[in-house]
C-alpha cells in the first residue's frame, strides 16, 4: 500500500490524500484483489461472519475482503432511500473528507445478534465512520471483532483513539506525517 500511496497518491489542501487512480475512484482490481488477501490474512482467525462498511468508497475493498473471508459484506447508507424498508438501526457520522453529518442508515435485517462484525473502510482519520459503524453493531447485539483499513492518516489521531478504546484496528499504511514535501509512514 506505501509503495502505491507514494506512486499514485497525491496531497491535496486539508490534508487530503487523493488515492482516486487505484482506490476509490478508479479501481487497480489487481492491487484490490491484494488487499482483500491481506484483509483476510489479519481476519483469518477472528471468526468474522460477515464485513459491514459505509457507502461508498468502503465498498469494493469490503467486497474483496468479502471474497477471501468468505463472507457477506453490508454496507450502510449515508441517507435513507426507499429502498431501505421496515426497521432500521440509525446513527450519525461526520465525515471528515466533505465535511458534513450523515445521517446512515442500514436494515435490521442484514446484522442480526451474536453475528462477528469485521468493519472495512478505505480511510481512517478521526474515527467517526468507525464510531458509527461499530454503534449500529452495538444496536444489533452483534460483535465488533475488528476493523480493517486501507489508508489511517495517524496524524489526526481517530486509530490511536480506538485502540485505546480496545478495538483492534489493523490498517495497510499508516500515514504519521503528511506534507507537499512528502509522506512519514508509521513503522509496523
Amino acid at each position: 500500500m506505501e509503495e502505491k500511496i507514494l506512486a499514485e497518491g497525491e496531497i491535496l489542501p486539508g490534508n487530503i490524500l487523493k488515492v482516486g487512480n487505484f482506490l476509490n475512484q478508479q479501481i487497480d482490481t489487481d492491487f484490490l484483489k491484494e488487499i482483500g488477501k491481506e484483509i483476510a490474512r489479519l481476519y483469518k482467525d477472528s471468526g468474522v461472519t460477515k464485513i459491514f462498511t459505509i457507502e461508498a468508497s468502503g465498498i469494493a475493498i469490503a467486497v474483496a475482503a468479502g471474497y477471501e473471508l468468505g463472507v457477506p459484506v453490508v454496507f450502510a447508507k449515508k441517507n435513507r432511500s426507499d429502498n431501505i424498508s421496515g426497521d432500521t438501526y440509525v446513527t450519525k457520522v461526520d465525515s471528515f473528507t466533505h465535511k458534513t453529518t450523515n445521517t446512515i442508515v442500514v436494515s435490521r435485517e442484514f446484522i442480526k445478534a451474536g453475528e462477528k462484525i469485521l468493519i472495512v473502510d478505505d480511510f481512517l482519520a478521526n474515527g467517526n465512520a468507525l464510531i458509527g459503524l461499530c454503534d449500529i453493531v452495538k444496536q444489533a447485539g452483534a460483535t465488533v471483532v475488528g476493523a480493517a483499513i486501507a489508508i489511517e492518516k495517524g496524524f489526526q489521531k481517530g486509530g490511536d483513539m480506538l485502540r485505546e478504546k480496545g478495538l483492534r484496528v489493523e490498517s495497510l499504511a499508516i500515514l504519521d506525517s503528511m506534507t507537499y514535501d512528502g509522506i512519514v509512514f508509521r513503522a509496523q
